[in-house]
């Protein structure tokens, strides 16, 4: 019962965040509930209505936390990647593959619910700053095409959950995923050179 007592003191929501993306991951947004989710924390079936006040409102507290954790994983990779275009463009590539691959039903969660909440759409545009900032900076420089950069980077961001639609669902064969994304940054990058 400590565990429980603790997380009624201050990180129930977090526990129970927690414990939704395991069960979403593992079974499904179907068996999602917050009654069972009270149960596995150990609380009272009341008590995750503090915080939630129904499934949905679970379901898109969870997509905001994973736009919330990928937006600070694309930041850091990029924060710690060199300045040209190429290494952005690549340590943008392989945080997003990476969380894609680890986060699967969780990326689907982000992206069903993005264009139904406003919460959600917010947490979404700053998740994707750093990559559309490369894109406006790259512009500027001319390194990349002129256009409204916000298609240029749904492009790159098409083609790399794209590959990570193939790597989920075991469609890569024996190519390694991260040669595949290099090769695919490679790409992009050529294509989106001002000719």
């Amino acid at each position: 019962m400590a565990t429980a007592r603790a997380y009624h003191h201050g990180n129930l929501r977090e526990a129970l965040l927690a414990s939704a993306e395991r069960t979403l991951s593992e079974h499904g947004a179907g068996e999602l509930s917050l009654r069972a989710l009270a149960r596995e924390a150990g609380v009272s079936h009341a008590a995750p209505r503090r915080h939630f006040a129904d499934k949905q409102a679970l379901l898109d507290a969870l997509a905001e936390d994973g736009f919330e954790r990928l937006g600070r994983e694309l930041e850091a990779a990029m924060g710690g990647a060199g300045d040209s275009l190429g290494e952005q463009l690549a340590a943008f590539a392989r945080a997003y593959v990476r969380f894609a691959t680890r986060h699967a039903a969780l990326l689907e969660l982000m992206f069903a619910g993005k264009h139904r909440d406003e919460d959600l759409r917010a947490a979404a545009n700053r998740a994707f700053e750093p990559p559309l900032t490369l894109f406006v900076t790259a512009q500027a420089a001319g390194q990349v095409v002129p256009g409204d950069p916000e298609r240029v980077g749904v492009v790159a961001l098409a083609t790399l959950h794209g590959i990570a639609s193939l790597a989920n669902n075991g469609m890569l064969g024996d190519a390694e995923l991260d040669d595949v994304v290099d090769e695919a940054v490679e790409r992009l990058v050529l294509g989106l050179r001002p000719r």
